[in-house]
This record gives structure tokens, sequence and C-alpha cells, in this order.
């Protein structure tokens, strides 16, 4: 048996893109080129959808998914923690069919590829200290240089400085120490993790750096529609998809 399950949480509520996971994206809806992807990858022993409503598991099921369970209403509003819907999910699996890790797969990240899900499976199953890995992208914005806002009062979210006591908000970007930003493309992480804990990833996580449009993520109307663009002139390339697309 594979030791790993994929996860894919594709609830009702967007706000933003309305019903965005099941969004005719070049022909078929989102949610179906993380599906097509999961199953190419050929390391998930199960491809499960978490949903909590019936027209998305309907499409979920017709790209091959596994939907054995509607996401109960609580844990899918737009401010739900993602360990809410997971520990829910990994509960209803029970613990006799959990694998040792599963991965959760979001499908506002179309362009990753099956290259991508295999080095990241070969690089957490390398190190068995590790409790999760995490897709991550060198931060185009650096933290240094953003700020809160207190009594009217500009404090920096984290401050430091150089051994010349210059701080760090004034230097050049390329001075700065590198920050990575995670991305919505890729997690995995061993099953015992959210079991045991309020924690996702566990204390010892690997980093996965993701290249080109692997991580880019769908959350507004300017990422669709700068998604199509990537798409039509073939800067980022989407997994194929061999069955009639869902007629919605």
């Amino acid at each position: 048996m594979k030791n790993i399950i994929a996860l894919i949480p594709a609830r009702q509520g967007s706000k933003r893109i309305i019903n965005k996971n099941i969004k005719i994206l070049a022909g078929h809806p989102l949610i179906a080129y993380t599906i097509s992807v999961a199953f190419k990858s050929n390391i998930f022993s199960r491809v499960i959808v978490s949903t909590d409503n019936e027209k998305i598991a309907t499409i979920a099921k017709y790209y091959g998914a596994d939907i054995p369970f509607l996401r109960p209403k609580k844990y899918a509003s737009a401010v739900s923690p993602d360990i809410e819907w997971l520990k829910f999910t990994l509960a209803k699996i029970g613990k006799n069919n959990l694998p040792e890790y599963f991965a959760i797969l979001r499908p506002t990240s179309p362009f990753r590829t099956v290259e991508m899900i295999k080095k990241a499976w070969d690089k957490i199953t390398s190190e068995e200290s590790a409790d999760s890995l995490r897709a991550v992208e060198l931060a185009s914005q650096h933290p240094a240089k953003m700020w809160k806002i207190v009594n009217n009062r500009l404090i920096p979210v984290i401050s430091g400085q150089t051994k010349e006591k210059i701080e760090w908000h004034s230097l050049p970007f390329q001075a700065l120490p590198k920050v990575y930003a995670q991305n919505a493309s890729l997690e995995i992480a061993k099953s015992e993790i959210p079991l045991k804990s309020i924690s996702i990833s566990g204390k010892n996580i690997l980093p996965f750096i993701t290249s080109n449009y692997e991580g880019y993520d769908i959350n507004s109307k300017k990422d669709w529609i700068y998604a199509e663009y990537l798409i039509k002139t073939r800067k980022a390339k989407l997994p194929q998809i061999n069955i009639i697309p869902f007629k919605i």
C-alpha cells in the first residue's frame, strides 16, 4: 500500500471569485487540474476531496476523486482554520486506514507538476526526522520593510540591524537575509502530527522551493485573468486531462 493520501480542500463559499473551485479554466473546472496531477503522480493511495458542497462533490467524482463524506459547514467558513477540517477528515477516515503521510493539494494552484510532487515525496521520505514539508518561494516583498500601525505610529513587523547599526528597513532588498513565502501548491506531513496536536506541520519542517509558476495561486479576479494569460501565451502549462469536460 502507498504510504500517503492526497487531500484536496474545496469549500463552497469563495468570496472574491464566486464558485472558484469549479469555475471553468481552459475547458475544465479549476479543481480538475489538481485531481488530475495527483493521480498522474502515482504516489497516492487515495485522492480525497474535502468539500461541504454536493455540486463540487459531483464534479470531483467525475474526475475520479473520492468523496467519502461531506465536510460539516462549521468547518467550511471563510475563517475556518485548516486544522479543523483536517482533524475531522483524518478522524473520519480512521486511524487504522490512515497511511503515514498526507498531502494537501489546493485547487487554486493549477500549475503544479507531477515532477514537483514526486520530488517533494522523495525529499520528505529521505529525512525521517522531518514532521512535514511545505512549498515555498523566494518572497517578492521583505518583512523587514513591512509595518504595523499602532496608536498612529509605525512599528516594524520584524526588526534587525547590521553590525554597523543600520536598521534593516533602510537597507536595499538585495542586502537583506533571504526570506521565503509559503504558497498553496503543496504540503506533506505525517498523519500523527495533526492527530496529536493543533498543528498541521509540526516543528521540523522541510522547505520545498518551487520554481516558475508551480506555486502560482489563484485567489482574486486579477489572479484568474493572469492565469488565463499564462495559459494563452504558454508561459505556464496545465496538467493534461484526457476526458470530456464536465458540463456545468
